[in-house]
């Protein structure tokens, strides 16, 4: 196959009409340029330069090459341009797929930052519920960049976030609402806002209850998971929640538990992140998760 250089060369003495001044144009010797000429007249079985007193013209053959020839050195400029950009986050795409969860709280403002200081970077993003299918997602090429609690086994790089918190909320006059921070075993006897089987989180906080010798009987479902504290507030039980569930204006009571509960989040890539998302990462873990300003002071002062 015809290498760019040999087409490169081509343009240059089309353009020059000369392989000498070809040569000095490109920086080569007229050897190496009278090579691959000779390389790409063997590559298409047929001349493409007359040569000529006064110097070389192109056959027919020449000329119907050049013109594509002008169009594939484009194209590679272009590639390099393209390749470029993305990588000094100056254009290209950023495929994210997060926790349903962490949307508002951790992904929202980066985006948003990103949005300001790249704007030519399109970003798509994808929340899911429940965990499992998420490799293919990467393995396939259908993700860049996957944001979650927990790592994830195989051949991927997973970077840490930092810890989020997982907190009660109930409602106020709940008898927990007094106390700074609970213990699990004060929960006994509870009724528990739960995730429905099809959120990640349902698993996840059963075995943890279960972990730590703990039943506590559901006496709802859902699979939002910002719904569940809403609906503890409401006065349907009480809810487990990550703290990144909890909405500014909550109208309940949110407490941290003792000893302090959190779960690790993780920025999972292939095993050579792209500079984009090397950089999206990178962000994600300057900021943290953000919790609003009122459910921070409920957990710092219990009030």
């Amino acid at each position: 196959m015809a290498t760019l250089r040999a087409l490169e060369c081509l343009v240059a003495v089309t353009d020059t009409g000369s392989i000498t001044e070809a040569a000095r144009l490109l920086h080569s010797s007229q050897p190496a340029v009278s090579q691959q000429i000779a390389a790409l007249e063997r590559e298409t079985r047929t001349p493409l330069l007359r040569r000529e007193p006064r110097g070389v013209s192109l056959t027919p053959a020449g000329r119907a090459a050049v013109a594509d020839a002008r169009r594939a050195i484009d194209a590679a400029a272009s590639a390099v341009r393209s390749a470029r950009a993305t990588g000094e986050a100056k254009g290209g795409s950023l495929r994210l797929v997060c926790a349903q969860s962490l949307t508002v709280p951790l992904i929202a403002p980066v985006i948003r930052a990103w949005h300001r200081h790249y704007p030519h970077v399109a970003i798509g993003l994808r929340e899911v519920v429940v965990p499992d299918g998420l490799p293919k997602l990467l393995e396939d090429g259908e993700a860049d960049l996957l944001v979650l609690s927990g790592p994830l086994d195989g051949p991927y790089t997973s970077t840490a976030l930092g810890d989020e918190e997982i907190v009660l909320t109930a409602p106020k006059g709940h008898r927990l609402a007094e106390r700074r921070s609970v213990g699990l075993s004060e929960l006994a006897g509870e009724g528990l806002v739960h995730f429905a089987p099809d959120n990640g989180l349902s698993s996840w906080l059963d075995w943890s209850l279960s972990a730590a010798g703990l039943r506590l009987e559901p006496v709802l479902r859902t699979s939002v998971t910002a719904a569940a504290p809403q609906l503890a507030a409401a006065g349907l039980g009480i809810a487990i929640t990550p703290v990144s569930a909890v909405s500014s204006g909550f109208p309940g009571v949110v407490r941290s538990f003792s000893p302090r509960w959190t779960r690790p989040l993780f920025a999972v890539t292939l095993p050579e992140p792209d500079p984009l998302s090397a950089r999206f990462i990178a962000d994600l873990r300057t900021r943290g998760v953000r919790v609003p300003r009122d459910v921070k002071n409920q957990l710092e002062g219990g009030s």
